[in-house]
């Protein structure tokens, strides 16, 4: 590869950590990038990274169909670090050999370091380090020309490199936090042996660098955008706005799964933002197309095809449109497949989309994490409040009411919802969490109310933190808090008779329910 940029490559071999690797990239100032192992070699090689990282995964290098890179990648003369599986890998395809594991090791361990090795010169005189296992191969012979540089307790072999300091592996992750002194590690890799520079930075200088790019590729066309009320579709549109002017065509579409006085909120917050915005009442058209449907994908589906069908037809009545703009950001690519992969699950702007979709798209937040997104609406000038907003997805309420939507549903959730965010504010917590919702379950159960006996439904408690919703941890509420929103919310909201607490992190669990 010549020509390289000033940016890492992680190839993903399936791990849960793989956007995390990323994250860790960035807040060390250096442009990342994810691409699928089996990606094709010149979409790898088009990339001209300044070094790759291949990440962990479930599999075994010893199956047969198990990821793999093309060995002229490896050869290439770019520096590699592979991760968990990715030393596994690195190990096998150079020729040493790996023993399948009999059982696991996973969570803290201590390793113990060589004095030699290029990947450990930041972090001092230690000779000890605290890390974070989870694997079930092991590397048993290492290829030649390469030497060992950590092992663990039971001395087995913890990292390696190879002689001419070019690749590098890890058996544990330097990329989570149980790994106290896996930033240092990763610096190591980037700077001394890709010999990146830290300019990624989303200050004035990006914004106006995107201006311009918006500006190139769309020139005199018109563009339409789905505004959703969400931090991300409005940073989108303001970026926008700036590029193209009047030729931007907001459409706010109230689904009817939005939360409780949501779409007048979030109209009289864009007036303030001299946005100009179409105002559409689709209720009765989305929960039409979506009578009968359960099943999360289709759910989905639906709700992607059926916004760029009214997006279309409002285009029509504005004239037409060139470009349809959406607020997709790095998660959504990641987690709807693109490029290969797992699917975890579609998200509706870049897993629902119409193969026939007659507008080009308009994504200038694609390759931002959450946090960044916020960043980059802070430079906008769009006011705080806004930009804390928690996170709400495209297809609104319809993920967190489980089973058919109703109205009747609906309306329920919205209530319930209403009152928990409502405690949250009250007791100082919202901007302490990154996400906290209701969700509805079609799960009725047996209650007293009043000597009455009730036959309701169950609301489910959710509350996340995380920095880009690519991993999360469920907060630890205060039980005054819970005791007063399950008592308000079985007082208030008379078709809900049971209150529970999501106590789930991702993984395994997805943010959302559905």
């Amino acid at each position: 590869m010549k020509n390289r940029e000033n940016k890492i490559l992680i190839l993903d071999c399936g791990s849960q950590y793989t956007q995390l690797i990323a994250r860790r990239v960035r807040e060390l100032g250096v442009f990342s990038e994810i691409l699928f192992w089996d990606s094709p070699a010149d979409k790898i090689e088009a990339s001209s990274p300044s070094g790759i990282i291949i990440s962990g995964g479930p599999r075994s290098v010893l199956d047969s169909d198990a990821p793999s890179i093309p060995m002229h990648i490896l050869r290439s003369g770019v520096p590699v670090l592979g991760i968990c599986y990715g030393m596994q890998l690195l190990a096998h395809q150079f020729g040493g050999k790996v023993k399948r594991g009999e059982a696991a090791e996973y969570g803290r361990a201590k390793v113990k370091l060589s004095e030699d090795g290029r990947l450990f010169g930041k972090i001092g005189e230690e000779k000890e380090l605290q890390v974070w296992m989870s694997h079930w191969d092991q590397v048993t012979e290492l290829p030649q020309d390469f030497f060992a540089t950590a092992w663990s307790e039971n001395g087995a072999l913890a990292a390696f490199e190879s002689s001419d300091g070019r690749i590098s592996a890890l058996q544990f992750h330097p990329e989570v936090v149980h790994t106290p002194k896996g930033r240092d590690i990763l610096s190591a890799f980037m700077f001394d042996i890709c010999g990146c520079t830290a300019d990624w930075n989303l200050g004035i200088d990006w914004v106006d660098r995107e201006i311009e790019k918006i500006k190139e590729k769309v020139g005199a066309g018109r563009v339409i955008c789905g505004l959703s009320g969400g931090v991300d579709s409005t940073v989108s549109a303001v970026i926008t706005s700036k590029a193209v002017g009047k030729n931007l065509h907001c459409i706010f579409v109230d689904h009817g799964m939005l939360r409780k006085n949501e779409a007048d909120q979030v109209m009289e917050t864009y007036r303030t933002l001299s946005l100009n915005v179409h105002r559409v009442d689709a209720e009765e058209r989305f929960l039409s197309a979506l009578s009968g449907i359960t099943e999360p994908e289709k759910k989905r589906k639906i709700i992607g095809e059926l916004f760029i069908r009214v997006f279309e037809e409002e285009a029509r009545r504005i004239g037409g449109s060139d470009w349809l703009l959406q607020g997709t950001i790095y998660p959504d690519v990641v987690e709807s497949g693109h490029g290969g992969g797992n699917v975890i699950k579609s998200h509706h702007n870049v897993g629902g989309l119409p193969d026939d979709m007659k507008m080009n798209l308009l994504e200038p937040l694609r390759d931002l994490f959450k946090d960044e997104v916020r960043e980059v609406g802070k430079t906008l000038g769009i006011e705080p409040h806004f930009l804390e907003r928690h996170p709400f997805p495209g297809p609104g309420l319809a993920v967190r009411c489980l089973g058919e939507l109703k109205k009747e549903r609906l309306d329920v959730l919205r209530e319930a919802d209403a009152i928990f965010i409502e405690e949250i504010r009250k007791f100082g917590l919202y901007k302490e969490i990154w996400q906290a919702f209701c969700a509805l379950l079609p799960v009725r159960s047996v209650g007293v109310v009043g000597d009455v006996r009730t036959y309701g439904e169950t609301a489910v408690l959710r509350a996340v933190s995380s920095l880009d919703a690519m991993t999360a941890e469920w907060v630890h509420l205060p039980y005054e808090l819970l005791d007063t929103v399950s008592r308000r919310i079985c007082n208030e909201v008379p078709a809900v008779n049971r209150v529970v607490l999501d106590v789930t992190g991702k993984p395994p669990a997805t943010i959302e329910w559905e």
